[in-house]
This record gives C-alpha cells, sequence and structure tokens, in this order.
C-alpha cells in the first residue's frame, strides 16, 4: 500500500504512435504545458493539502504499455483528480484521457477538461464520431478512462454497470488483431459520502482484464459476460454490494 509522499515526480510522458492521429487530434489532446503543470499541482499541493491520507493497493497492475480501459467506481468529482494521482504519468508516464458527459466539456471547464485530454460523450445517444474516438485512442495504445456506472453514486453500493466499456473494447478488440486491450478495475471509496477537507481516500486497482479472452462468439453475449466479470472483480475490490435491479432493466 502506497501512503501519500511528496517524492515522486512526474515522469516524462512517451510519444504516442502516430497512427490513426486524425480523430484524435481534432477532437481531444493533451496540452504539454498544462497537463504536467496540473499534474505537479494536484500531486504535492492540492491533493495533499486536502486529503488527511490517500492509501493506494495495486499499482503494480497496471500495464505500463498498450491499451488500457480504466474502469473505477464513481463516487464523487475528487475521482477525476485522485485516478491520474494513482494511476497518471507521476506512476506510469502516460497521460489519461476521460470520457466524460456533454455537460462538463462546455465554457471555461470544458476548456480544461478538453486540454487534459478528455472528450465529450452523449450518454443518451453518442455519436459514431464519439466511438470512432475512443477506439482509436486505444488503437494509438492510450490509457482511456470510463466510469462504467455512469453516474456518481454515494449510497455505499456498487451500481449496475453500463454495457458500453464493454461493448466498445470489444469493438476495438476486433478492429486491429493483436491489439490486446486491457480493462483495469478500480475502486475508489472514500471516507466520507461527500469528501470534505481532512477525508481520507482509498484506491485499489485490480488485476487487468484481457479483452481479448471474451472476443470470441456471439458479440451480445460476449459483452454481457464481460460486464458481469467486471462487475464481479468491481464489487470484491471495493466490497460494496452490487444493487439488484429488475431483469429488464439490464440491458438499457
Amino acid at each position: 500500500m502506497e501512503i501519500y509522499t511528496s517524492q515522486q515526480t512526474c515522469q516524462q510522458t512517451p510519444a504516442s504512435p502516430k497512427t490513426n492521429t486524425q480523430v484524435a487530434h481534432t477532437t481531444s489532446r493533451v496540452s504539454p504545458w498544462l497537463s504536467p503543470l496540473f499534474y505537479q499541482f494536484g500531486r504535492h499541493v492540492l491533493l495533499p493539502l486536502y486529503f488527511r491520507e490517500i492509501a493506494i493497493t495495486g499499482q503494480e497492475n497496471i500495464p505500463l504499455t498498450g491499451p488500457v480501459i480504466l474502469a473505477p467506481t464513481h463516487r464523487s468529482r475528487w475521482d477525476s483528480l485522485v485516478l491520474p494521482y494513482a494511476t497518471g504519468r507521476c506512476v506510469t508516464g502516460r497521460d489519461l484521457r476521460f470520457m466524460v458527459t456533454i455537460n462538463e466539456c462546455r465554457g471555461l471547464q470544458g476548456w480544461f477538461v478538453r486540454s487534459m485530454g478528455g472528450f465529450p460523450v452523449d450518454p443518451q445517444s453518442p455519436a459514431i464520431a464519439t466511438l470512432r474516438h475512443a477506439v482509436e485512442l486505444l488503437q494509438q495504445g492510450q490509457i482511456l478512462v470510463i466510469f462504467p456506472e455512469g453516474n456518481i453514486y454515494r449510497d455505499g453500493k456498487l451500481h449496475p454497470l453500463k454495457p458500453g466499456i464493454a461493448r466498445l473494447s470489444l469493438s476495438a478488440e476486433s478492429s486491429q488483431p493483436g491489439l490486446d486491450v486491457k480493462i483495469l478495475p478500480v475502486s475508489i471509496n472514500y471516507s466520507q459520502p461527500y469528501p470534505q477537507f481532512g477525508t481520507s481516500v482509498k484506491i485499489d486497482i485490480g488485476k487487468a482484464i484481457n479483452v481479448s479472452d471474451y472476443a470470441v462468439g456471439k458479440v451480445k453475449q460476449n459483452a454481457q459476460n464481460l460486464t458481469s466479470d467486471l462487475a464481479l472483480v468491481l464489487q470484491k475490490l471495493s466490497g460494496q454490494k452490487l444493487l439488484e435491479i429488475p431483469a429488464n432493466l439490464t440491458d438499457k
């Protein structure tokens, strides 16, 4: 387990492969000056001042190369800051690319989100261009962050996962032979439902799931199996009970 230390410095982000870059450059990008500056500020100033303790386990499970989808539980807006702290460039030398809702990509906040590599998606009706962009990021070997529960939940339960993360990962895996997409389950838990000054946070990173193991057979069934297995891993990591929902709503 890692407890916060200010001795670590951010690594230089390795250059991404120069393939399939047109959509990535026009839809989202990581600012070469803002990203390292904010990573350092967050790691050494903001987070250690706000949180009493940041405990991390499982960092050895983070792939240092290749396409990865981080699949964290969603408990607070602080998730988007503590997740890079635990898995981002100061740990792996890699920036995180967040898939966020359209509402979070407007105005000044939207400029900041995009400058840090985020890009918008309409959760009710995802545009084909957005999904294509996400696939191309994975083809480039990037780390893509998707919150599989969709929304923030503070009730101490793991909510049913949206099927999109499985469908997207399988689509990327089938788009390029040997791509080897990994899904990395991450549990984020705070000592208070609404994190305040002095709150503690615990981040548990599970072992990567190989998407290629689910790429043979019927796509719909594969996606359901992958979603179910991811939910089981997140349930075990977080120690939270999976919220039951009616069977006729599970595919929505």
